[in-house]
């Protein structure tokens, strides 16, 4: 009955592309940066309020950082008052001041080791990210994670979904052969936009309850559930 209702809700239209569980092993695994593999939350509420004055908005307060983590990207936007026109300078400051901090940045727990094992399993890897390709490579060097196939930036205000399906064309991958893992609701709807199969992180900025509600292929607590995702698929 749950699914049938959300169903009406969205007009009797079922979500654009949604792949399901994995039917044979991917060849490829596509991660988000911020918040699924480095450890950028709290910096990243902090940048967020370091900017408030200079751009106009309100300031988050550390009691609504719970609530934020349920909202979208649009829901954040109007909760601070926050114009969309301004968003591409707020991003793009924002990713300057948090390349000032990157040396200091960590890896989320447990992701260094399950991304070498990843790699070791056979599997191709690659980034796709808001953040700059500097901070990117920067962090990567800074904890000997040079192992992915390539790093691919976008824009906050594009999205990822087209950005998404030209990295399918351009490594000449079919939507059933990727798995996409990412910590916020947005990449869970890139990926269904797409086609490609998702899996949602809730150690990262979006909350297990928003990210639930989009119904993503996986939902995983840790990154050893990723690992053990995959090690279900034997290497060709």
């Amino acid at each position: 009955m749950r699914r049938l209702a959300q169903f009406v809700l969205r007009g009797g239209r079922r979500r654009a592309g949604a792949a399901g569980e994995l039917k044979a092993r991917p060849c490829m695994v596509i991660f988000d940066f911020d918040g699924t593999i480095a450890d950028t939350l709290t910096n990243g509420f902090e940048i967020l309020n370091l900017l408030a004055a200079e751009f106009g908005y309100r300031p988050l307060a550390e009691e609504d950082i719970p609530k934020a983590r349920d909202m979208r990207t649009r829901e954040i936007l109007k909760f601070l008052n926050i114009p969309t026109r301004k968003m591409h300078r707020i991003a793009r400051r924002g990713t300057e001041e948090l390349g000032r901090r990157i040396h200091a940045i960590q890896p989320l727990p447990g992701m260094p080791e399950t991304l070498g094992e990843t790699q070791a399993l056979g599997f191709r890897l690659g980034i796709l990210t808001s953040n700059s390709d500097d901070n990117v490579r920067a962090f990567l060097q800074n904890h000997q994670l040079e192992i992915f196939e390539f790093v691919k930036t976008c824009s906050k205000l594009l999205g990822k979904g087209r950005v998404l399906r030209g990295l399918l064309k351009n490594h000449n991958l079919s939507p059933k052969d990727v798995l996409f893992v990412g910590d916020e609701v947005r990449d869970i709807q890139a990926a269904q936009e797409t086609g490609v199969h998702v899996a949602a992180v809730t150690w990262g900025y979006n909350s297990r309850k928003a990210l639930e509600s989009q119904e993503p292929d996986y939902l995983l607590e840790s990154p050893t559930e990723l690992l053990d995702l995959l090690k279900k698929f034997p290497q060709a």
